[in-house]
């Protein structure tokens, strides 16, 4: 059983399309009935389109891994994210998504984890230091951290403190990217501002808007708020600014070697064709937007299911001691348990709830015949709370990882970061970012649940909480 506070509220099973047009816009979420739990497939009509909802292995398997360029990413969604993210790897198909994944793949294959770890760590010590200042008792001064040490916190200071986590997250996975992507911190002037309008953007924009769906033509405008659109351009011009001075650098032979340099300077094999200045604005974005945006939802949910199950936290403090005073790539592999939980917490709570793909011909899903042009939506939120499939699907359970049912589950039923051949190109990097940030802040905080004061979770760009998260820090 699970003591999990409840999922979001689940609408009733038949609502008129306006009202579901609302709920999506409010809360992806609570727009579904509390059925597809069990089912393994569902259909939604509307009068413009049909859009079927599938959440059976074998069926996201087919349209994932077996056939995904049968399968593209709708456009409907895409409309949404167009101001932001342009002509980005996220919203391509074909051969453009082809081209681009090329070029930007190997920035990210094995050997540079290890390279850009140290960045990691760093980013990681940043933060530990911002939330140590946090809970320093009134008139007393926190140490200044020896070079390398995890906390540099003062051992009297245990003052508890009552924190804002999704904020704290927020900052510290934006640090991890301009680190790792442009060898700067975020304390550096133009990092701090594209942090900040990216924080304003994902306020304005839901997950859909109206062109998600009622079919506009293309000379019509697309439903975008203003306000949107201005923080969009903001974000696109501070990245174009970060681009074009890395390119001078590239040209001048003093650029760092970091992951922007390798995807700026890799051509494609094919073609012999590097990324433009402006082809990797659009890239950047989305960089940020998955690597900053989905790697903060997931900490802030994991800290918050430490805070819940105490013993844990401890279990997870204890491992964290291995931790060495300098980076070192090979102390990960003994973070078992902190891998555990880190990984039940993006099944719990999948930063991308949903994932929408279009038909381009005839299909015969479960006896029902699809028409090109339908949406398909796989749902890792459903997926992996499927009542069919997992043991204990509601519950928080880190063990579960190490049970035949959830082996055979994490073959069948996990797709945090999708799956086949657009699989997320960053998903390594974030299975080493965030049990390392978690290990960081367990050992240096004890967090702490405030009764009657539990995260509702809600889906707008990603799995975030409705009122945000607050848990009471001190320091162990």
């Amino acid at each position: 059983m699970s003591d999990l506070p409840p999922k979001p509220p689940a609408r009733a099973e038949r609502v008129s399309l306006w009202r579901y047009m609302r709920l999506f816009r409010e809360d992806i979420l609570s727009a579904q009935p509390a059925r597809l739990y069990r089912a393994w497939m569902a259909e939604f009509r509307t009068p413009f389109f049909r859009s079927y909802m599938i959440n059976q292995p074998a069926l996201v398997d087919e349209v994932l891994k077996a056939r995904p360029m049968d399968f593209p990413k709708s456009g409907r969604v895409g409309e949404g994210l167009r101001p932001l993210l342009g002509e980005s790897v996220f919203l391509t198909n074909g051969e453009t998504w082809k081209r681009q994944r090329r070029i930007i793949d190997p920035a990210f294959e094995g050997g540079r984890l290890r390279d850009t770890f140290p960045a990691m760590w760093a980013a990681g010590e940043a933060c530990v230091v911002r939330m140590g200042a946090g809970v320093t008792p009134e008139g007393a001064q926190a140490e200044a951290p020896p070079t390398g040490a995890l906390t540099g916190v003062s051992p009297e200071a245990t003052q508890t403190s009552i924190v804002e986590i999704e904020e704290e997250m927020s900052h510290a996975a934006a640090d991890v990217i301009f680190r790792t992507l442009f060898s700067l911190p975020i304390e550096a002037d133009i990092a701090t501002q594209v942090f900040h309008q990216f924080r304003a953007y994902q306020r304005t924009q839901p997950i859909l808007n109206a062109a998600a769906f009622v079919p506009l033509p293309r000379w019509l405008p697309r439903g975008h708020r203003a306000e949107t659109r201005k923080t969009a351009r903001a974000i696109r011009d501070l990245i174009s600014q970060i681009t074009t001075a890395r390119m001078a650098e590239i040209e001048a032979g003093t650029a760092p070697d970091d992951l922007a340099t390798k995807i700026m300077t890799t051509a494609d094999p094919e073609t012999g064709e590097c990324f433009t200045t402006q082809e990797m604005v659009d890239q950047v974005a989305i960089f940020f937007l998955a690597g900053h945006e989905t790697s903060a939802s997931v900490l802030g949910w994991a800290l918050y299911l430490l805070a819940r199950y105490p013993d844990w936290q401890d279990k997870l403090a204890a491992e964290a001691v291995t931790l060495p005073d300098t980076p070192d790539f090979s102390a990960m592999s003994r973070l078992k348990l902190t891998r555990d939980v880190f990984r039940e917490a993006l099944r719990l709570y999948p930063p991308v709830p949903m994932m929408v793909r279009e038909t381009t011909r005839p299909e015969t899903f479960r006896k029902r015949a699809i028409k090109p042009g339908s949406q398909i939506v796989i749902s890792p939120w459903h997926l992996h709370r499927q009542e069919r499939l997992w043991d204990n699907p509601h519950g928080f359970d880190p063990g579960r990882w190490h049970t035949e049912n959830g082996k055979k589950c994490m073959r069948a039923a996990f797709i945090p970061f999708s799956a086949g051949a657009r699989v997320c190109t960053g998903a390594g990097f974030a299975m080493v970012e965030g049990p390392l940030l978690l290990a960081m802040l367990v050992r240096a905080f004890r967090f702490e649940r405030i009764e009657g004061d539990d995260p509702v979770p809600v889906a707008h760009l990603t799995v975030r909480a409705k009122d945000g998260i607050r848990l009471r820090v001190s320091r162990r």
